[in-house]
């Protein structure tokens, strides 16, 4: 691209569920008293999802194993985070492109406030061509996940930008038990090949991992998604005490089915749900890093340190209003990115006995710089028309962060902590009068109050003050880039947020850990940089969202496992506007209920059942989306403890729903060229239904 130098050329009803989840909570009861002590060392979990009584800070944290990651039927690698309770991950576009997430009453985007990492590097990528907080986990191993640990609300002191959802965390394993050889085939073009193994490598062991995929989707124009992923780690030690140097390389390209609007359906332009207006879209993509992390554990203290490298590039094609810009050409862009990231976080934690009592102190730092090059340029089928924005920006931050963590009585015990983030912003943009350079700070307090355990039940509160950053480019902007002589909006560097919960948490019956949290989260602003124009959106209102979270995790007998949750919220603007109160595309219901099967005889399996409820889709809930449900399943065969067959399925009941909607103006080709459109519901289908059988060896 002569424009850039460097970049390539080329449910069941959900009262239904609720009463299912309540029976659950209601089977029987069982009193046992719990051990008040925690000591300051690494806990080894195997198995399933072990206890949080005496460990959790909210009811609404948890951590997910890693036998119970592999009992999970994911269509794509990012539905791994739904392992969270709670949280939506959804498409709208191509599989090379970041997923959509959707958590506590937030249309989270591309991954805006949940703050997710691998193996500590943070995955959200700020000033984004596309979305602030992209977050691409196409380069995720589901293998290699040794744990899922998630946080919701902004009440922990380590975490900061983009945590104020949530925060989800996968760890790699640093060494195999087994080496796995996997094959794969299925419908709509899937071929999956995996070989991973640990090998004993001088005082430590050596990590690989090698992954090739392709899969088409249903799709009358297909993805065509073939991606090429690969995993190298020296480790030596354990996890508490030990370090690993990694290595990870992924890329990928891909053709994108958009979002279509239905009446394009119904006049007959478009074949099938399946169809695209634009089928030139799609993109490619690679990401390769460097990372390192080490840690030294003794009984009285903890100090963790990692610190990772990240090359990084997309290049992005969209077109979702098709020919009202431009009747001519069409309304196709590109959004080209490239950066450079390095980061550093660095903690230390020691006991020190306050007033006589059990207390733990934990001081930290994290530091983060991104060198980025992006734009956006309109293109015809993928070909260069014109230059809307070109930007390079540096964004620095440090953030400071210090907790302390006492036990005042065996059933009361306390966190509080305080984190301080420093944002240095400069771009550079071939429109000048949108080059600047802004500062911003920030403190956050936070606070938690955990009561118990009696009857091995702890009951909790929390609040906290969080952020998220907002793209650079906003926080710089003067004027439109389309239109130099209109003022733009700017947004804040930093957007702060707060957050309040009650919780309970409880194992009273056997067998059945249940937690149960009412929230409220405030944002200050909901303006955010609309990557697809190269300016601000005009919401900067205050808003609110309230809701709860009830999630089960039941194991009756050892050959069945049960997952059910449910999560209800509301979202409003926190002022009065004629046009409405409602925040478009904020999730409102969300269920679940997964059944696992295993140790029966050579047979397994599982099924999962999702509710992804309606949302307003403007601002007067005068046009809302309808309820998506899918049910997956597998089921498997063991020929030996080394070997075994599985057969997957997605979307069982072959249900005709939208992955999203949106409600938004368009102008089809057919249509009059008037700049205004058709304003009308556009939606991505769910994929049909389709299976894929895999073969898998471990040696």
């Amino acid at each position: 691209m002569k424009y850039f130098p460097g970049f390539p050329a080329h449910l069941l009803p959900m009262t239904r569920i609720a009463t299912a989840l309540l029976g659950l909570w209601a089977i029987s009861s069982h009193v046992h008293a719990a051990d008040g002590d925690v000591k300051l060392q690494e806990v080894v979990i195997e198995g399933s999802r072990n206890s949080q009584i005496g460990i959790a800070d909210a009811a609404s944290s948890g951590l997910v194993t890693q036998k119970q990651l592999e009992a999970r039927t994911v269509y794509r690698p990012g539905e791994l985070l739904e392992a969270t309770p709670g949280l939506i991950v959804s498409q709208h576009s191509g599989e090379g492109k970041a997923n959509q997430f959707y958590l506590r009453g937030i249309n989270l985007d591309h991954g805006t406030d949940l703050r997710t990492t691998v193996d500590g590097m943070l995955v959200n990528e700020r000033t984004h061509a596309h979305g602030q907080g992209w977050t691409d986990l196409n380069f995720l191993i589901p293998e290699l996940a040794q744990r899922l640990e998630y946080r919701k609300g902004p009440y922990y002191a380590e975490q900061g930008d983009f945590a104020s959802a949530g925060t989800v965390s996968v760890v790699y394993a640093n060494r195999l038990e087994a080496g796995i050889a996997s094959i794969g085939i299925g419908q709509n073009g899937f071929r999956r090949t995996l070989l991973a193994d640990s090998l004993k490598f001088g005082n430590g062991n050596l990590l690989y991992a090698l992954e090739l995929f392709h899969n088409d989707g249903p799709f009358v124009h297909g993805d065509d998604y073939r991606k090429a992923n690969g995993v190298l780690r020296y480790s030596e030690g354990s996890e508490p005490n030990g370090f690993n140097v990694s290595l990870m390389a992924y890329k990928a390209r891909w053709n994108a089915t958009d979002q279509i609007p239905q009446r394009a359906i119904d006049s007959g332009l478009l074949s099938s749900r399946f169809d695209a207006i634009d089928p030139t879209d799609g993109g490619n993509a690679h990401r390769y890093s460097l990372s390192t992390a080490w840690q030294r554990t003794d009984e009285t203290s903890a100090t963790k340190f990692n610190a990772y490298l990240i090359g990084q590039q997309l290049d992005l094609y969209s077109n979702f209003t098709y020919f009202l810009d431009d009747p001519v050409n069409g309304d196709q862009f590109n959004q080209p990115d490239r950066r450079v990231t390095t980061g550093i976080n660095a903690s230390h934690t020691w006991q020190m006995p306050l007033m006589g009592v059990k207390s733990e102190n934990t001081v930290g730092l994290q530091f983060q710089n991104d060198n980025i090059h992006n734009a956006l340029i309109l293109t015809r089928a993928r070909a260069l028309l014109s230059v809307t924005r070109q930007d390079y920006t540096v964004e620095s931050s440090v953030g400071f962060h210090a907790e302390n963590a006492t036990r005042w009585t065996d059933k009361f015990r306390t966190v509080v902590g305080v984190r301080e983030d420093f944002y240095r912003d400069k771009v550079v943009s071939n429109l000048a009068d949108n080059s600047n350079k802004v500062t911003d700070h920030r403190a956050s307090p936070k606070l938690s109050l955990i009561f118990g355990p009696w009857s091995k039940t702890e009951l909790y509160l929390n609040a906290g003050r969080g952020f998220h950053s907002n793209d650079a480019r906003g926080a710089t902007i003067s004027v439109d880039p389309k239109n130099p002589d209109t003022p733009a909006t700017r947004e804040s560097v930093l957007v702060a947020s707060r957050g309040i919960e009650a919780g309970v948490r409880t194992e009273i019956v056997p067998g059945l850990q249940s937690s149960f949290s009412v929230y409220r989260l405030d944002f200050d602003s909901e303006l955010l940089f609309q990557g697809d124009a190269g300016t601000t959106a005009d919401t900067g209102r205050p808003s609110r969202r309230v809701g709860f979270e009830f999630s089960n995790y039941y194991k009756p007998y050892r050959w069945l496992t049960i997952d059910a949750d449910i999560a209800l919220a509301r979202a409003r603007y926190r002022d009065f506007d004629s046009v409405g109160n409602r925040i478009p595309g904020a999730i409102e219901g969300v269920a679940s209920l997964a059944l696992a099967v295993d140790n029966l005889g050579p047979y397994f399996g599982g099924l999962q059942l999702r509710y992804f409820g309606p949302r307003p889709l403007i601002e007067d809930n005068s046009a809302r989306s309808n309820k998506t449900m899918t049910l997956n399943g597998r089921i498997g065969y063991k020929f030996s403890p080394k070997l075994r067959i599985e057969l997957e399925g997605y979307n069982l009941t072959d249900r005709k729903d939208a992955a999203i909607d949106y409600y938004y103006a368009s102008r089809l080709p057919n249509e009059p060229d008037d700049h205004i459109g058709t304003t009308d519901k556009h939606f991505h289908p769910i994929e049909s239904r389709s299976f894929r059988m895999n073969l898998i060896a471990n040696f």
